[in-house]
């Protein structure tokens, strides 16, 4: 990634600070998983989106003080025997090249940079990311700096930096927009993996397997999340996830799944038989689904508020359900739709951001109906990542095939043979 996205992201947040503030935040730390191994580092993204470093235990500080605008970044001098363990740690000029930041300072360094920095009677403000997970998650290292700091200089006002943000996350930039459009045809290869190779007798995670190569041998570090892949009745628990059940003769598999490219996401999913041919039912729910999702992709435009779309996909569902006798009322479609329609999508997966808003440009969506019939084992998702534009929107995922007639020729077409 270019620094020069990161530079522009701190410039945006700095004309968002109050005068006479410091923001402080953490990249974070793995959480242990048992006796002496951790679990797998991952950066907050509020950190990330400021500097484009992703390495454990950091720190920025981002200073405003009469309209001048100063960046330090604390990373970790060189341990030669840790070196040996864990490789290296980022090196100053490593820092610099990659966040754009001048300024580089040891963590040794932090608790006496910000003393000075408050005894100076400058700052009036520190913002924390201050998001919790859940109201009852043990305080953060925020929170704690947080209490300290106000202990030790009353006057100070804490403030939360995350719904800034937030905020600014929601519009993505060409830059933003490009990382994630990557993930997306590298999401769509281990999709057409997946889809030449599944068959009945398999397991779930078999077939999870093939798309999980594609993205390994095309340089994808991370998943976006972990892939679903839900077969018959399966499918109708919207976050399954053990991807261990044996697929039966004519079921569909549902894959929710995506690669994720310098943190940015994709979030992709379809639903296929894994015959190759969707049965007369299958292909009738199916097509009421795809009918749901191109009618809410011609709502998306600058201005129509967000909860919107979901009122688009339900119109359209109810309205067919009725003619199959399945629901006449809202409440009765609740059985068969039981989700929102659309989140935001970015460096988080479910991206952070405001769905009581109305749409801009810059923003990028997912939009997912999807009718989850238990009684019949059907359970059919079709979802896509959409980029809202000046006048409508552009589906960064359109080349992903996704109707009945596409699905069944490209399978027809393309099966290996095991």
């Amino acid at each position: 990634m270019n620094k020069e996205l990161y530079i522009a992201n701190r410039k945006k947040f700095f004309d968002r600070l109050e005068d006479k503030s410091m923001c402080i935040l953490f990249s974070g730390n793995p959480p242990k998983k048992s006796a002496d191994e951790m679990y797998t580092f991952s950066v907050n993204r509020n950190f990330y989106y400021l500097t484009g470093i992703d390495e454990k235990d950091l720190i920025v500080v981002l200073s405003k003080l009469n309209g001048k605008l100063e960046a330090t970044l604390f990373i970790h001098k060189a341990d030669p025997v840790m070196e040996k363990w864990v490789g290296k740690t980022i090196s100053e000029n490593e820092a610099k090249e990659r966040s754009g930041i001048e300024k580089v300072a040891f963590r040794e360094d932090f608790f006496s940079y910000i003393h000075k920095s408050l005894v100076s009677g400058n700052i009036n403000n520190i913002y924390f990311d201050l998001e919790r997970a859940s109201y009852d998650e043990e305080r953060t290292v925020a929170e704690r700096l947080a209490s300290e700091l106000r202990d030790k200089y009353p006057y100070l006002s804490i403030k939360n930096a995350y719904p800034i943000l937030s905020e600014l996350r929601m519009i993505k930039s060409k830059d933003e927009i490009d990382e994630i459009r990557k993930a997306i045809a590298i999401t769509e290869k281990g999709i057409l993996n997946a889809m030449k190779n599944a068959k009945a007798g398999m397991r779930e995670y078999e077939v999870e397997a093939y798309f999980d190569f594609v993205l390994k041998t095309n340089g994808v570090k991370d998943f976006a999340f972990k892939t679903i892949a839900a077969s018959g009745k399966n499918a109708t628990v919207l976050h399954y996830s053990d991807n261990d059940d044996l697929i039966g003769e004519n079921e569909m598999i549902l894959m929710d799944l995506g690669a994720a490219v310098n943190y940015y996401n994709a979030d992709i999913t379809r639903t296929f038989p894994v015959s190759g041919k969707f049965t007369d039912r299958q292909k009738q729910i199916y097509n009421i689904v795809l009918k749901a999702q191109q009618e809410t992709i011609k709502a998306i435009a600058p201005g129509v508020p967000f909860q919107e779309l979901n009122a688009v996909t339900r119109r359209v569902f109810l309205e067919e359900l009725k003619k199959l006798g399945l629901a006449n009322t809202d409440e009765e479609l609740s059985k068969y739709y039981y989700h929102n329609v659309s989140h935001h999508l970015g460096l988080d997966t479910h991206d952070v951001g405001s769905r009581e808003v109305d749409l801009k440009p810059g923003m990028v969506l997912t939009v997912e109906p999807g009718l989850y019939i238990e009684e019949e084992s059907i359970g059919i998702r079709i979802e896509d990542d959409v980029v809202v534009t000046e006048n409508g929107c552009e589906v960064l995922s359109s080349s992903i095939i996704r109707t009945v007639e596409e699905i069944e020729e490209f399978m027809a077409n393309n099966r290996s043979a095991l």
